[in-house]
């Protein structure tokens, strides 16, 4: 299943490949301050495909807070996080905002409340490296690290 998602505006969008056709998808509202305030969902398929695209660079900042170990890209112009970054080992891992989603059914999200209260810095690295998306693509050779974003 491949899977298309955006910010309202269409600056940062994404196309995830599945792999497969999910009887469900697992969507898990974090309780954190900053995503309650966003409207964070999250979702990832370990073995998926992520490609994240991005047309204007200027419109996008990172923001990372607390342990400091993930990025969640914004887009400044309309102010929606669709795609949360975290590099563990020299490897990119992701989840995507299934609130961003523009062509799943949404019969398909299990939604449910997720919080990492009392979770440690290495216990959450281990967590995302088994659950997160382990295959990430910027596309046009966008570097995650360029100085342009955040």
């Amino acid at each position: 299943m491949i899977i298309f998602g955006s910010c309202h505006c269409g600056n940062i969008s994404f196309t995830l490949d599945w792999k497969s056709q999910p009887s469900e998808i697992s969507a898990r509202a974090c309780t954190c301050t900053f995503c309650t305030k966003h409207g964070g969902v999250w979702t990832s398929c370990p073995t998926g495909t992520l490609t994240i695209a991005i047309k204007d660079l200027a419109y996008v900042s990172r923001y990372a807070f607390g342990t400091m170990t993930a990025d969640f890209l914004i887009c400044t112009r309309c102010g929606v996080v669709p795609v949360s970054t975290s590099t563990i080992d020299d490897n990119m891992y992701a989840v995507v905002n299934v609130n961003t989603f523009q062509n799943v059914d949404a019969s398909l999200l299990k939604r449910s409340p997720s919080t990492l209260d009392g979770e440690n810095t290495e216990d959450r690295l281990a967590r995302r490296k088994r659950n997160w998306i382990a295959d990430v693509r910027f596309a046009e050779s966008l570097s995650p690290h360029n100085p342009v974003i955040g």
